[in-house]
């Protein structure tokens, strides 16, 4: 065996659990997990998928090896497209040969290449750790070719002289370039630009680009004030601050690890959920008594806060075609005490309405979306969504719409809602339709959350970069009829 893989084994190494992280991402269509990856992850598990991917084992890693493992897969998701503008500076050989080059090999090289330009950590360390997974995981060739370079990038980094795309040109060619500079798809970068302007494009690709901060909600079902949340940090030392948009929302840069090992969200203190997800709920705004249905309920964040908001009496009926998330939802609605409060069904949305009509007092419909208004969290989602994927989502949107609305009893309130910030899936759908089902009117949210987050025609439209929070959608439709 090896010297190095001889050290591996006993210390345990975070590069290799997060290269083998990064395939999973790219090759295997895993989700980045960005918020607690000794939480979440079956740690015995992840070891299993080094050793068969590598061919090597590496012991458990320690908490401060999991905090890196998590800070640099959702890093280097993110950065993906600059990280490999840098490597093919350096890089000898055609575009074609670079884009043939073995999976693994390009995720050693973005790995090193995120150390040394995002972490600036040591090039010693980083060049020869590099070198020595590629050579012991592939082979000793492709371990000389890591080892120059990212010796070369270090070089460039220690000088301050990396290559960068020139701002210049066309709408188009300004487009590529900030494309590149903020690790972004081309096309979203100028669907963006048409929009937005540049100016205000570049705030949103830096926003996407800043390492995400999460909000916990007090569970005020269980009677856990916002100030009995925050006396909660306070023991704990977290750094926290109100959202100034929901009172039952608290805001955390770091020590979200810290919250889930002192068991907050275990002993249903809080939830995590971010303020937009709460500001929809404020939309919907539930009183006690009330029946409501939540159309596309799972894993259930919205549909648990709903019934925390019904004060011990109504009802929250989940609905969602996807079992195995119900019965996360019902786990947590358990834990957060309001089990009595939200029942579920399993079932698609469009073939229930076929029998069931005019039941509900108040119908959320959190439609599936792209999810482009939070790529901080969702660094992959950048990656994976294309133009033509939101324009097959409208017509699913416009089917769930159509099929929400029968649920709704006269005089009752729909309220659609997305974590997306495209027109085309938030005010042309309401838009659309309005136009087939004139017994529904407009209704303003700004008697229910912050004027500043109500668009001009009464909507909930977050802007990540303007408000700081996810960006996200919402529309309350009143049934006259």
């Amino acid at each position: 065996m090896a010297c190095a893989e001889v050290f591996w084994l006993l210390l345990g190494d975070p590069s290799a659990v997060v290269v083998v992280r990064l395939l999973r991402i790219e090759e295997g269509g895993a989700y980045a997990d960005i918020l607690s990856w000794d939480s979440t992850i079956d740690t015995t598990r992840e070891m299993q998928y080094v050793q068969r991917t590598l061919g090597f084992s590496t012991a458990e890693l320690e908490p401060r090896g999991r905090r890196l493992v998590t800070e640099e897969v959702a890093g280097i998701v993110r950065w993906k497209r600059y990280l490999d503008y840098l490597i093919f500076s350096q890089f000898r050989g055609e575009e074609r040969d670079y884009e043939r080059m073995e999976p693994l090999l390009r995720q050693i090289l973005r790995l090193g290449v995120y150390e040394l330009v995002m972490l600036e950590m040591s090039p010693y360390a980083v060049v020869n750790e590099a070198t020595q997974l590629a050579k012991i995981a592939l082979r000793a060739g492709a371990g000389g070719m890591v080892n120059g370079l990212l010796r070369a990038v270090a070089t460039n980094q220690i000088e301050n002289n990396h290559p960068s795309p020139v701002l210049e040109g066309d709408d188009r060619s300004q487009a590529r370039a900030l494309a590149t500079i903020h690790s972004h798809p081309v096309w979203m970068v100028r669907k963006w630009m048409a929009r937005f302007g540049k100016e205000e494009t570049i705030e949103l690709l830096q926003y996407n680009n800043r390492r995400p901060t999460f909000a916990l909600r007090a569970n005020i079902a269980q009677g856990v004030s916002p100030e009995d949340l925050s006396a909660q940090l306070d023991k704990l030392e977290v750094a926290h601050e109100k959202s100034p948009y929901v009172p039952e929302f608290v805001r955390l840069s770091i020590g979200m690890q810290d919250v889930l090992r002192a068991g907050l969200l275990k002993d249903g203190l809080c939830a995590v959920q971010d303020e937009s997800a709460g500001l929809v709920v404020c939309v919907v705004d539930p009183q006690p008594g009330e029946h409501i249905i939540d159309c596309c309920a799972a894993p259930g964040g919205k549909a648990l806060f709903l019934a925390a908001k019904l004060n011990g009496t109504g009802k929250v009926l989940a609905v969602d075609i996807n079992e195995g998330r119900l019965r996360i939802l019902e786990e947590a609605a358990e834990q957060l005490g309001v089990s009595n409060i939200v029942s579920t069904l399993c079932c698609d949305l469009r073939n229930y309405t076929a029998d069931v009509t005019g039941t509900a007092d108040k119908v959320l419909l959190d439609a599936p979306c792209s999810g482009l208004g939070v790529l901080a969290k969702r660094a992959d989602l950048r990656w994976r969504r294309t133009p033509e994927e939101i324009l097959g989502l409208n017509d699913l949107q416009d089917q769930l719409l159509d099929s929400a609305a029968k649920l709704v009893k006269p005089g009752g309130v729909l309220v659609y809602s997305t974590c997306s910030i495209e027109p085309a899936e938030n005010h042309e759908r309401v838009a659309a339709f309005i136009d087939g089902h004139p017994e529904f009117v407009i209704e303003s949210a700004e008697a229910f959350i912050p004027k500043e987050l109500v668009s001009e025609e009464g909507y909930f439209a977050s802007k990540p970069h303007k408000h700081l929070i996810d960006g996200a959608f919402a529309a309350r439709l009143r049934k006259t009829q």
